[in-house]
């Protein structure tokens, strides 16, 4: 059986917030999208003070469309590419009703549901930035943030970062050669086929927010070009009827192989490679890089409302011309090639991430830097919102002492075998530097969990 809680249809009875302890650790979690939520769910109920800072004036993060702190990547089709019970928090299923892959405007609301239904509304202090975080001499962690009443600054003991990873957008770098007489934009700038609407539209990139903009484009735009310089497999979402994402699902503890095995048999049933589409062929097999999902790339694509081509050579006025001689009119280029791993309040000499590559341990700690916590900077075969939920667990056990972590070196070690199992099983890429397996990582850190808690009665 796959490690993960079987979803029922009623959210359980909340349990009673333990007041809060001023002997325990105090805390400040920034951001309160579905990881900076989940966190303070867990530190509200193990009665942990703590501060959380949310920059707009809305709960969900990327999944609100227009969210009010100019972050969000939300579009108006955007739906989940995990089905609802494998992307619910363990304790509050999502609503019976919600079809299979629930749209952006379900999943906002069922954070905001899950906010309200644990009592921690309050505890979050919303049109609040977070300027800078530094390490005081003394261990703890200055806080200095921005809000509607001015600047402040406070001292805590442990800082939780939840900003996310999708908001900061990478472009190509460096820029491809030629001058570009249209517009260009970034995925994360797109909002709605109003955008595509009667042009000659060109996208870049292989990834899920790519395939659906080029599927939106070949609908509404006057022409649509597909431009991707490495092929990904691309799943289905549905598999004999139901979720791909269900059915006998391996149990955390089997070897990657049989998840790989899984992402293969999905592949080849959901059409096999996109080579026969005039893509280029795929480098590499299936499961050795993130799963993408589309339902309609490849019938758009048959019907030759995309027209595929490989990557870009030079931008040439109102054309793009691509590296197999071809070109294509283009007025608007979307460039959806991903995301970097930044942190605008933290120094990057004390935090230094090269190529979206930040080692941690289970991708939470910072062995070096006592204190600060990360939660959902991972890449999960999966969704981040139960792994993040993991994190949180783990960190209010921390910070109530409940959990004792192993000595320093094994700490190190695990993470130095933990990256280098990663770095193996995927193509280098900045996308993968954060790839984890959604059931063995829980699985391996609920494992990590009972051996603290027994470390901590010791």
């Amino acid at each position: 059986m796959a490690y993960h809680v079987k979803q029922s249809h009623r959210a359980p009875a909340v349990t009673e917030p333990v007041p809060v302890d001023p002997s325990l650790p105090r805390a400040c979690i920034i951001g309160a999208g579905s990881s900076g939520i989940a966190a303070a769910k867990h530190l509200h109920l193990a009665g942990i003070g703590f501060d959380c800072f949310e920059t707009g004036r809305d709960i969900g993060g990327t999944w609100v469309l227009g969210n009010s702190n100019g972050q969000s990547a939300c579009y108006d089709t955007l739906e989940i590419n995990t089905s609802c019970p494998r992307m619910a928090y363990s304790d509050f299923p999502m609503p019976a009703d919600y079809p299979p892959y629930a749209r952006h405007d379900q999943v906002r609301d069922y954070f905001e549901r899950y906010v309200d239904h644990f009592g921690f509304r309050h505890t979050i202090t919303f049109d609040t930035r977070v300027d800078d975080v530094s390490r005081r001499p003394d261990g703890r962690w200055d806080v200095r943030f921005t809000g509607p009443d001015g600047s402040d600054t406070r001292t805590y003991d442990a800082v939780l970062v939840a900003n996310g990873h999708h908001w900061d957008a990478r472009w190509p770098d460096p820029a491809y050669p030629g001058d570009f007489d249209g517009e260009q934009i970034h995925s994360h700038d797109y909002r709605s086929a109003e955008q595509l609407a009667g042009r000659h539209v060109v996208v870049v990139g292989a990834g899920n927010s790519a395939m659906d903009i080029a599927v939106e484009a070949s609908v509404h735009a006057h022409t649509t070009t597909w431009s991707v310089r490495r092929t990904e497999w691309v799943l289905g979402k549905f598999f004999l009827g139901k979720p791909s994402d269900q059915g006998l699902l391996p149990p955390g503890w089997v070897p990657w192989w049989v998840t790989a095995t899984r992402l293969r048999i999905g592949a080849m049933a959901a059409g096999g490679s996109m080579a026969r589409y005039g893509l280029p062929a795929p480098q590499h097999k299936p499961g050795q890089s993130h799963p993408v999902q589309s339902e309609r790339i490849r019938e758009r694509l048959a019907a030759g409302a995309i027209t595929a081509r490989p990557g870009i050579e030079r931008l040439d006025g109102d054309r793009v011309v691509f590296v197999d001689g071809t070109s294509a009119p283009a007025d608007l280029v979307v460039w959806a090639t991903g995301y970097r791993v930044s942190f605008p309040f933290l120094d990057p000499a004390l935090v230094p991430v090269h190529g979206n590559d930040l080692p941690l341990w289970k991708r939470t700690v910072h062995p070096d830097l006592p204190g600060l916590y990360f939660l959902g900077l991972l890449q999960p075969i999966g969704a981040v919102m139960p792994l993040a939920e993991a994190q949180a667990a783990w960190i209010a056990e921390t910070l109530s002492g409940t959990y004792v972590p192993p000595p320093d070196p094994v700490v190190r070690r695990q993470m130095a075998s933990e990256h280098a199992r990663g770095t193996r099983r995927f193509y280098a890429s900045p996308r993968h530097t954060m790839e984890v397996d959604f059931d063995h990582y829980l699985w391996d850190l609920a494992r990590e969990r009972r051996k603290g808690r027994a470390r901590a009665a010791s």
